[in-house]
């Protein structure tokens, strides 16, 4: 998968990721769709260490599924390094 199939990837699984996320985000849409990209490609290498396998093509079901979980990962981790940093300066 080139580049280009590796953001349109990442900015979907951020959305999906930003929508199953609860709370309030901290970040814009931008930061999401970084951190979307981001995610997606831990999400291959979280599947290509553990699994097995890498990110098969666009299509297929595991690399969405991976994306995802990368990008809820990612997001994940931005809420708890934001949330810390807001609550020690208030």
């Amino acid at each position: 998968m080139g580049i280009l199939g590796w953001i349109v990837l990442g900015l979907i699984a951020g959305a999906i990721a930003k929508a199953i996320m609860p709370g309030r985000d901290p970040g814009g849409i931008l930061i999401t769709m970084v951190l979307g990209i981001v995610g997606a490609v831990i999400g291959g290498f979280i599947g290509s260490a553990l699994f097995g396998t890498g990110v098969e093509g666009f299509f297929d079901l595991s690399t969405w599924l991976l994306a995802i979980l990368g990008s809820l990962i990612v997001l994940g981790v931005y809420h708890l390094a934001t949330g810390r940093s807001r609550r020690a300066h208030h």
